[in-house]
């Protein structure tokens, strides 16, 4: 065969092979080449991540996750706001290297990238008008539910068999019940006991029911078939957690002495040793 030949193939066909081989590159090297981890967080979702209102640099616990994650890894972190809807698709076409936004294990999530093991079980609660008779979750079947777009407090609505009212941001989702609009909103346990007690204070007051709308385990989200990374990002997790930085983080931002006062009962641990009922 000559040359001449072997150009063409090339050319015409073989040369896809290097160009799939270059889109399958590993990324954990990509990573470390530039020393960076590029980290996507919640745009604006206090005590997780939001604008510092003197400063304006993004402050909050997975702010926090993300540069200890870095640092654990060698890495400087670059922190990158994004909406709620946006997590998942950034980290698939990798815009960043991995998500750490409250980012619970869902089977619609599963298929479209890989997670680390969790660090956290989150609930998702409701909230309702402290004047509602309802106490369970059953009692708002069928009714008007209001969460943010695209999270799992949306799915654990229809779950639920209620009617979800979607907005951008959790305040709106706040504001739909305070303009009855919805019946009550949905969303993590943190953000409903400080709606919940600022409700108290201005507008119609609210209270939580007891029951959580499903249990979530909460992970580091990356794209899939990168095993080195998952590998090192699992690693690292379990260094923070032996550390003791993970209670600290979680004691600064959502323990007792904050406004939230909960306990981290949790530790990191393999998905498939929790018991939960799989959001789709």
């Amino acid at each position: 065969m000559s040359n001449q030949t072997v150009f063409r193939l090339c050319a015409v066909g073989a040369c896809l092979g290097a160009a799939s081989l270059l889109a399958h590159a590993d990324q954990w090297s990509d990573i470390s080449q530039r020393k960076e981890l590029r980290c996507g967080t919640f745009a604006d979702v206090p005590p997780f991540a939001a604008p510092d209102p003197k400063t304006r640099e993004m402050v909050g616990h997975d702010v926090d996750l993300c540069n200890a994650l870095a640092k654990e890894l060698g890495l400087t972190a670059k922190v990158t706001p994004l909406s709620v809807e946006a997590r998942v698709p950034e980290v698939k076409l990798g815009r960043v290297d991995v998500t750490i936004a409250n980012l619970a294990y869902t089977r619609s999530r599963g298929e479209q990238i890989q997670f680390s093991d969790p660090y956290y079980v989150a609930k998702e609660m409701l909230a309702v008008k402290a004047s509602d008779p309802g106490t369970t979750k059953a009692d708002f079947k069928g009714k008007r539910l209001s969460s943010t777009k695209g999270s799992t407090s949306e799915l654990s609505i229809k779950m639920n068999g209620s009617e979800p009212v979607t907005f951008q941001d959790t305040g709106s989702a706040f504001m739909a019940v305070q303009q009855n609009k919805s019946v009550g909103m949905v969303a993590n346990t943190m953000t409903i006991t400080k709606l919940v007690n600022q409700s108290k204070t201005g507008g119609v007051a609210l209270k939580m029911i007891s029951e959580p709308m499903v249990l979530q385990p909460v992970g580091i989200g990356m794209k899939k078939d990168e095993p080195v990374l998952l590998s090192k990002v699992n690693a690292a997790l379990y260094a923070l957690e032996k550390s003791r930085e993970l209670d600290r983080l979680w004691a600064k931002w959502l323990g007792p002495n904050t406004e939230y006062k909960m306990v981290r009962e949790e530790k990191v641990t393999p998905l498939a040793e929790l018991k939960f009922e799989m959001l789709p």
